[in-house]
């Protein structure tokens, strides 16, 4: 038996309640989790706003121990670190080949199964195919990357989604050119880490636009040259003052709103790139003029979780936080207890948080 928290409707408050788990079938893992941060998606999740079925065990950044592994796993043995992300990739479809493992196609059990049960019975359903608000999840191989004995757990969880999100938009989607300037919409955990990647890839200047002083001021320690305050001032002259008229060449939207994919359209320079990496709400839907992007030849990308190979993406960033390179404890606001969890929650609605993460 383990403790978990457990979403029975959305939009309510969790309740920790006794739940089952079964042991871990072919090609799964089971991981003691450590750690796990709290991600805006898992507000959307427990809010109900992407749709799904319930009851229902939130929390996808994850890292743990393994503590058990199904037949035909490779790569991970008992007593391995690991971190724990949401992506999972059969290394065999069409985009798997291509090295696109973060839209597989291919099918798994854990997509039509659950290896959870609460004490009477009831099926409950793995949040965004992890259910990492809980002491233990069982996964599939793919999900779990191992990572050294020193890479401490808290910071560990980070690089499940957050961070890899966001500098991976920077380096895998977009690939951005040294001394490509770039304006980052939104400076919440994956628009700082959008920041530092855009710093990492050698992009100037790098502009963060947000609506809060507070948040433009950490979002200079992350990597920021500019800052503008959308509230303050015209963020498209802002952005176009700062790169000699030009507009920027990359224009990341960290944030899940239609507001902000529309204005982002606005700050981006003749064949200047948006990329969407924020996630909106699933009825959401943008409009804008097709004109800028025929006679100004501007793209737009959509981005799901940094284009992450798993594999090769998290030893480098683990890699890069043990040169100092990158920041993972300066995104911990705070760190809760699994009882506390309702009010790491509430912390995050609030915007007091860049991440706060449910210690085990």
């Amino acid at each position: 038996m383990i403790q978990a928290a457990v979403c029975y409707q959305f939009g309510k408050p969790l309740v920790i309640e006794d739940v089952h788990i079964d042991p871990p079938s072919r090609g799964e893992v089971l991981v003691r989790i450590a750690a796990t941060s709290i991600c805006h998606s898992d507000l959307h999740l427990v809010k109900g706003e992407w749709g799904g079925r319930t009851p229902v065990v939130a929390g996808h950044e994850c890292a743990g121990v393994v503590e058990e592994i199904g037949e035909g796993v490779n790569g991970v043995e008992v007593g391995n670190r690991g971190v724990v992300s949401l992506i999972r990739s059969c290394g065999r479809c069409h985009f798997c080949a291509r090295g696109m493992p973060q839209i597989c196609e291919g099918e798994f059990a854990l997509a039509h199964e659950t290896r959870l049960r609460n004490a009477r019975g009831d099926a409950l359903v793995q949040g965004l195919f992890t259910g990492g608000f809980a002491e233990k999840v069982v996964v599939d191989q793919s999900q779990v990357v191992r990572i050294p004995d020193a890479m401490p757990l808290d910071c560990a969880a980070l690089l499940a989604c957050g961070v890899i999100t966001g500098i991976g938009a920077v380096v895998n989607t977009a690939g951005i050119e040294p001394g490509s300037s770039v304006a980052v919409v939104g400076t919440g955990g994956v628009g700082l880490n959008a920041i530092q990647g855009a710093r990492l890839a050698g992009g100037n200047p790098v502009i963060a636009v947000d609506l809060l002083d507070s948040k433009l001021e950490i979002a200079r320690c992350f990597g920021a040259t500019e800052t503008v305050n959308g509230k303050e001032e015209d963020a498209a002259e802002a952005v176009f003052r700062l790169t000699s008229g030009r507009g920027a060449d990359y224009v990341f939207v960290t944030v899940g709103s239609v507001g902000g994919i529309n204005s982002a359209i606005d700050l981006a320079g003749r064949r200047g790139t948006v990329v969407l990496v924020g996630i909106p709400a699933a009825d959401a839907s943008a409009t804008f003029s097709a004109m800028p992007f025929v006679r100004s030849e501007k793209r737009m990308l959509g981005s799901r979780m940094g284009s992450t190979r798993l594999a090769v993406d998290i030893p480098r960033l683990v890699d890069l936080y043990q040169q100092g390179r990158i920041k993972l404890d300066e995104l911990i606001t705070e760190r809760y207890s699994l009882e506390q969890i309702n009010e790491a929650i509430e912390s995050l609605e609030r915007g007091e948080a860049l991440r706060n993460v449910i210690i085990f």
